[in-house]
């Protein structure tokens, strides 16, 4: 275990042995399933399409798999079926993995920038990602298609790149198939699977701001066990960031098992492991004043160079699945999570009204997760009397998730606004509690899908799914030291989507789809208080301007988000059920080749965010880092013949308007454009050389607004240069 400031070292957490076991147990029971399942046969057409997601074999575009170019036409992230994106009746965008390598994306928030009314939300000191989908934040996500950490307020740790095959974003509510979720939208990370054919890669950067990295993977067989296959990747990096301040450097390491073994053509076992670890100052960014961001100085730092985080973050995921017959797929999943973080590090907490000074607060905080996730699932493929086709899924669900943050706290010495001088030493012993949470989540949902095909070009899609929560939220500070009742929790959430495809380039769609969140505010006197509850409705378009080459789509939408928490003005530690929030706009997505060898991916969009009923906040308040307009552009090209062949270049515009920082629209931060370039030439099919900059025009500019002490600027201009090698 890695330890921060003042060398302590975090517990080990419990239940990390009992998680691999249960995944074991887990294995050894999908792969005892029954063979002898009677079904109706359905005729072989279509039968690729319905290839299993874990499949490593078979021509053609799989959901889950590798794309070869821009883009993308198959996912899983919509309907947990191998689905044709222009079949799907929501919005859904991918990004490709070799749109991160053109792009020599290091972070999650690099590959999001590509992905229309998508925008980063927030660090989180430096900690974790957030992100705003259609004007809502979220601070959590999926790994192949499992959500982690329900109780989790957000990851420990930023997300590495390492082993991503593709980044999906399914717009809208999804809490038809995952259970509870925000109404914006779900973002599930693929990852590289193994293949039998043996692969490899490694690649070095290195660039501004004594940026260091090397990343890898290596694919096979394994000789000794007949259909099994594995796959190491691994990312480690360092960095002293432009808003390094006399501390040790940033760094974070990452490793990922994962295997794959068919024993036999109906069964399909993947296990996929991550580690990560991340040592990083503890940086809040620039504090808001009179209703804005000062950028005269983007490096300005108002904490201690002794602040430092550190975050670990673990998981192993287990999906087997058996085809009884060529109608009938059984399918377990199951995943395990844990890790831990501590931070020892100053807070401001305020500015004088002179605006020459800011008070700060020691913190020092420690906190331990777990959780683990069973979903049992059954996809079934018929035709009914009436000739329609049929994919039904149906599953069940069960969660478990625990985690306990404990933070205590004390007097800091003041600094400078403008100019704050560092120098100031911890008192770690006169700190006293500030806050002693835990809470626990168990969630059983029960879920049905059914893709009915009419005929083709005409589909419609229902679900539903039924979910239960116990709750203990439980929030002990010096002011509110008695431990709450556990709440108790049933929600119902629908889906409808229609599909229809007039002639062949063009599909046309229209859906309606929930979410809810159970609530985490403490309510005064009420022992169960509703969950938070979304609603939306979206119509859209997809349309092949070249065949099988470039694709665009468009989406008009309207998301309704209820019961929303705010603080209690009367009772001081307790909050009140008392909003609503609506957020409608409209998006533009293309992916794909324009040309041979010319490629382009990008967004735009259009958002209208706001609080339309409230006691507190004024009605038409916009909500938090949500700007109005909002669009970005990538596009390379590479040479395909000729003394050229193998050179490319490309570039980049992303244009963000202006946003508001906090839900009481106290301070803005203004509208930026940043342009970004690569030139990169493949010596032959085993080398690869690239050079990148970001923001050219070295703009400044607050990337991601969180609150008035949290707004992280974004990098000025950055040069990133890399060698990669394939085999």
């Amino acid at each position: 275990m890695s330890s921060v400031a003042q060398g302590r070292q975090h517990p080990v957490t419990p239940g990390s042995a009992a998680l691999i076991a249960g995944s074991r147990a887990l294995l050894g029971l999908a792969l005892s399933w029954p063979v002898a399942v009677h079904a109706q046969t359905v005729p072989p057409e279509g039968a690729e399409a319905v290839l299993s997601e874990l499949s490593v074999t078979g021509s053609g575009e799989r959901a889950g798999g590798p794309v070869v170019g821009y883009r993308a036409t198959r996912s899983a992230t919509a309907t947990r079926t191998d689905t044709a994106l222009r079949d799907t009746p929501q919005s859904i965008q991918v990004v490709p993995r070799e749109v991160l390598v053109d792009q020599q994306s290091v972070r999650l928030t690099d590959a999001l920038t590509n992905v229309s009314n998508v925008q980063p939300g927030g660090t989180i000191q430096g900690r974790s990602d957030t992100y705003i989908l259609r004007g809502f934040r979220t601070q959590t996500y999926a790994i192949d298609g499992l959500v982690l950490n329900p109780a989790n307020a957000f990851q420990p740790t930023q997300r590495d790149l390492a082993n991503v095959e593709r980044v999906e974003v399914l717009k809208g509510p999804a809490s038809v198939l995952y259970g509870q979720g925000d109404p914006g939208g779900l973002i599930n990370i693929v990852t590289r699977q193994p293949t039998l054919v043996p692969s490899a890669d490694l690649t070095v950067q290195g660039g501004s701001f004594a940026f260091r990295r090397v990343q890898g993977s290596v694919s096979g067989a394994i000789p000794s066990v007949e259909g099994l296959a594995a796959r190491f990747s691994f990312g480690t990096q360092n960095e002293a960031t432009f808003r390094n301040f006399g501390g040790p450097e940033n760094s974070r390491h990452f490793f990922a098992p994962a295997f794959v073994w068919t024993p036999d053509p109906s069964t399909r076992v993947y296990l996929n492991a991550e580690f990560t670890r991340q040592h990083s100052q503890y940086d809040e960014g620039l504090i808001a004043f009179r209703g804005r961001v000062p950028l005269d100085n983007v490096r300005r730092f108002y904490g201690e160079p002794w602040s430092r985080y550190y975050g670990e973050a673990n998981s192993i995921t287990l999906i087997a699945e058996h085809d009884v017959n060529e109608n009938l797929t059984l399918r377990q999943a199951v995943n395990g999570q844990w890790g831990a973080f501590n931070l020892l590090a100053t807070r401001a907490t305020g500015v004088n009204a002179a605006g020459t000074t800011v008070t700060r607060r020691l913190t020092e905080g420690d906190s331990i997760y777990h959780s683990i996730d069973s979903r049992t699932e059954a996809v079934g493929r018929f035709i009914d009397p009436f000739g329609f086709r049929h994919t039904a899924l149906a599953g069940f669900e069960i969660v478990d998730g625990y985690r306990h943050p404990y933070t205590t706290q004390g007097a800091a010495t003041s600094v400078s606004f403008l100019n704050p001088i560092r120098g100031s030493v911890p008192q770690v012993g006169t700190l006293t509690l500030q806050n002693d949470l835990r809470q626990k989540l168990s969630l059983f949902g029960a879920y049905l899908q059914d893709q009915i095909e009419f005929f083709p070009g005409l589909q419609l899609v229902l679900g539903v799914r039924f979910d239960t929560a116990d709750q203990l939220y439980y929030q002990r500070t010096p002011a509110n030291p008695n431990r709450p009742p556990e709440q108790n929790l049933t929600g119902t959430s629908p889906r409808v989507g229609l599909v229809w495809r007039p002639v062949e380039p063009l599909t046309l769609y229209g859906s309606y789809t929930t979410s809810f969140v159970p609530q985490t505010a403490n309510i005064l006197n009420v022992a169960s208080p509703p969950p938070e509850t979304g609603e939306q409705v979206e119509v859209g378009a997809r349309f092949d301007l070249i065949p099988d080459q470039l694709t665009v789509s468009a989406a008009a939408f309207r998301i309704l988000r209820a019961n929303v928490a705010a603080s209690d003005p009367v009772n001081t530690g307790f909050s009140i059920i008392t909003g609503e929030q609506r957020a409608q706009g409209f998006e533009g997505d293309i992916a794909g080749e324009i040309l041979p060898g010319w490629k382009i991916i990008g967004g735009i969009g259009y958002l209208d965010a706001e609080v339309t009923r409230d006691r507190f906040i004024p009605v038409g308040n916009r909500l938090p880092a949500a700007p109005v307009f909002s669009t970005s552009v990538w596009s390379t090209y590479q040479f395909q013949g000729g003394p050229l062949r193998g050179f490319g270049f490309g570039g980049g515009l992303t244009y963000v308007g202006e946003r508001f920082g906090d839900i009481t629209n106290t301070y803005k931060v203004g509208a930026y454009a940043r342009l970004d370039a690569t030139v990169f030439y493949e010596i032959d099919p085993t080398w690869r050389f690239a050079v990148n900059g970001r923001n050219l025009t070295d703009r400044r500019y607050i990337e991601q607004p969180f609150n008035q002490f949290n707004n992280l600027p974004g990098a000025p201009l950055t040069v990133l240069a890399s060698l990669a090698a394939r085999y």
